[in-house]
């Protein structure tokens, strides 16, 4: 079964079809996908900031997860009441298993749902902000609860989010029966995640063994053989994973690519920046999740204005290419923070042009990603998105940390350790992950000019004709 839009009318007949639902119903649809999608994006960061204090109270180590809506808000219900390191870990794991089946879901459905190329691109507008910003909310409110009631309300907030997207869902979503498109595929499921846990898990320890350790080179090497391996299945087997007639495509392919280059160095903000105003600046928490706002106003901005206005008129080609090259220019602003230097200064202009510039490659690169597909292959491509900037974001994390830590040692070596030469030395393993972000931004520009074709995305081949209004 497959949730899609109605509106319930009365009296029984036939349903009618996602594209002919009414107005206030497909926009009704859009608040349940936004609050699922902020739900997903929320997680990556809301307990980043409450993890010092978590660990003090279980003394743990945090896996990062996605999350879904009614198992991930009653995972997160355990979580919260978690009251050692073995309940939490479960809790966490739970979370990634449902938000694994919601997040491609919303994509998928809010794809099929809007299929004019106008209110499509007002729509995936808003979901596009909301993914651009979401992770600076998470900041934010991870900050106001770790400090003022509870690290664990950073999990129990999800029960809120949960709840009124159920509510939502019950009242504006009904189920439509698909066609089975027939088994699993195993081996190619087997391939992928040996494929990404591998390459993750190498990269990962560069940072602590360096890049010529065995430990780092051996699980980098099986995960590029086992995705070669992954795509040799995928072009053999009759009912592949992973269609490659999805990825293939010019406009999607550059929308995967784009994404998963810009969560790579996103990582560099959220993370690395966070490091910054708490341990340079001595920022609170609290003014922490604060000091993002004028971000994610930024993203707000250019992706609601990138999406309803410009996407549906022009396409993504020179959108998501000039986005990327603005957050480019707002990292390498970034470089030049200096111990001395002022959050006014110093970081906001900064983190305002990169809002800009990453609310232009969102929204488009949602938009283009679902456009074009057959209703079939709807959800492997809105999988696909979430999917590549999951990869991407852990590439990221792995790639960045251990460039940082390499930084700092370099740094410290030949010279006596005071809290000043610390301090310096941190500052530098910043500065490096701040050029690294921008070459990752740069490279993503790269990428979206020449995948992506010129001209409007292409209409929804199974949409039925446009209703005259």
């Amino acid at each position: 079964m497959m949730s899609t839009l109605t509106d319930r009318p009365q009296g029984a007949g036939r349903e009618a079809p996602v594209g002919a639902a009414s107005d206030s119903g497909r926009w009704w649809a859009l608040v349940v996908l936004a609050l699922a999608q902020l739900m997903v994006v929320l997680d990556a960061t809301i307990v980043n900031i409450a993890l010092p204090t978590a660990q003090a109270d279980l003394c743990l180590l945090y896996t990062e997860t996605v999350i879904g809506l009614v198992g991930f808000a009653l995972a997160s219900a355990l979580g919260g009441a978690a009251n050692g390191l073995e309940m939490l870990i479960i809790a966490r794991a739970l979370q990634g298993a449902f938000g694994a089946a919601l997040a491609p879901a919303a994509l998928s459905l809010l794809s099929t749902t809007f299929t004019e190329p106008a209110e499509r691109g007002k729509a995936f507008g808003i979901f596009g902000a909301i993914s651009g910003a979401g992770g600076g909310i998470g900041l934010l409110l991870g900050g106001v609860l770790t400090e003022y009631v509870s690290w664990r309300w950073c999990l129990y907030v999800n029960l809120v989010i949960a709840a009124l997207a159920v509510a939502g869902a019950l009242i504006k979503l009904k189920d439509e029966k698909v066609e089975a498109h027939g088994k699993i595929d195993i081996p190619g499921t087997v391939a992928a995640v040996i494929g990404l846990v591998g390459l993750v898990y190498g990269l990962g320890k560069a940072e602590t063994d360096g890049w010529t350790a065995g430990w780092t080179l051996g699980p980098i090497g099986v995960g590029v053989v086992a995705l070669i391996v992954f795509v040799l299945i995928e072009l053999r087997v009759q009912h592949p994973l992973l269609p490659l007639r999805v990825v293939l495509d010019r406009n999607r392919g550059g929308s995967y690519a784009s994404i998963a280059i810009a969560g790579a160095g996103m990582f560099g903000i959220f993370l690395f920046l966070t490091y910054f105003l708490t341990a340079i600046l001595g920022f609170t928490p609290v003014k922490t999740g604060l000091a993002f706002l004028p971000m994610l106003g930024s993203v707000m901005l250019t992706a609601t204005t990138a999406g309803s206005i410009l996407t549906p008129r022009v396409g993504p080609r020179p959108l998501v290419p000039l986005g990327a090259l603005v957050a480019a220019g707002g990292m390498l602003f970034l470089t030049r923070l200096q111990l001395d230097s002022t959050y006014a200064s110093g970081v906001l202009p900064g983190l305002i042009i990169i809002g800009l510039g990453l609310g232009l490659v969102f929204a488009p690169t949602q938009n283009a990603a679902t456009s074009g597909v057959e209703h079939r292959d709807a959800g492997v491509a809105s999988a696909m998105i979430n999917t590549v900037q999951q990869i991407g974001g852990s590439i990221g994390t792995a790639l960045l940390s251990s460039f940082a830590a390499s930084a700092a040692t370099d740094y410290l070596k030949g010279k006596q350790v005071t809290p000043l030469v610390q301090a310096q030395a941190a500052l530098e393993s910043y500065h490096t992950v701040f050029w690294w972000s921008t070459g990752f931004f740069v490279l993503a520009a790269v990428v979206a000019a020449v995948l992506f074709r010129t001209g409007p995305l292409d209409s929804d081949p199974d949409a039925p004709p446009a209703m005259a209004h």
